[in-house]
């Protein structure tokens, strides 16, 4: 369902939705259970503190090197993953069309479907989206935070195979360090899925998505993101394009 509101709304329906909150990591259980779909399976905690085995680098987000190691791969043109203020994800740099088909094939998603981007502050969202429009206040408001903004994308944003044929583009400045680090460091916008193969729940842990690992470039792993269901919630979308109104799409 779509919702129409003039912006004087929009500020109260932040408060209620809680968009702007921290989340604090917790220690996973001796055994953790996931159901998501093809990389399901029982992990069971070992010598490595219930790691998977795999080939690919699993690199702590507290190493020192973690954040400059992320921005190199991505400016190879790798998928990484690595953890957001919501659930973990699938990153690639937005502007290279090898690493767009590359992450859509890891996912396993429709190059039809739209994938958002996730940049450092609210002057990057100005720069590859059109925001002229939205004040200061209001971006300040909703970010970060758990929530994806959508604008027009701007002339910055050319490149073809990230979300061909719409004109719009979901931009993400989430609430965690890391990420937001690494986009930083990058300096370009960082195309940004969830951590799992399309029609899958999201993943809260690394070992949720070890199906996904040998494919990737890095796994960049900041520990458990929480224990509930209700952590692995999708961001709430929110399409400011239009001057005056909004439109809260999920």
């Amino acid at each position: 369902m779509i919702i129409v509101r003039p912006f004087g709304v929009l500020f109260q329906c932040s408060y209620r939705r809680g968009i702007v909150s921290r989340r604090s990591f917790t220690t996973i259980g001796n055994k953790m259970l996931t159901n998501g779909g093809s990389c399901a399976k029982k992990i069971e905690n070992g010598a490595d503190g219930g790691r998977p085995d795999s080939k690919r680098a699993l690199i702590a987000i507290t190493d020192g090197s973690a954040i400059r190691q992320a921005a190199n791969l991505l400016e190879s043109g790798q998928v990484i993953a690595l953890p957001t203020d919501t659930v973990y994800g699938l990153a690639c740099s937005a502007n290279n069309p090898a690493a767009i088909q590359k992450l859509y094939a890891i996912k396993g998603r429709h190059e039809q479907k739209p994938v958002a981007i996730c940049v450092a502050d609210c002057d990057d969202l100005r720069y590859w989206g059109q925001a002229d429009h939205l004040p200061d206040a209001l971006l300040q408001q909703l970010l970060p935070g758990a929530v994806t903004i959508v604008v027009r994308k701007s002339l910055h944003l050319d490149n073809p195979f990230l979300n061909p044929g719409i004109e719009k583009i979901g931009i993400r400045i989430p609430d965690f360090q890391f990420i937001r680090d690494v986009s930083r460091a990058f300096r370009y916008p960082i195309a940004l899925t969830s951590a799992n193969k399309s029609a899958c729940q999201s993943t809260l842990n690394v070992s949720e998505f070890q199906c996904l690992w040998d494919s990737l470039g890095a796994v960049f792993d900041g520990g458990q993101l929480g224990l509930s269901d209700e952590q692995r919630a999708a961001s709430t979308v929110i399409d400011l394009s239009e001057n005056g109104s909004y439109q809260l799409i999920r």
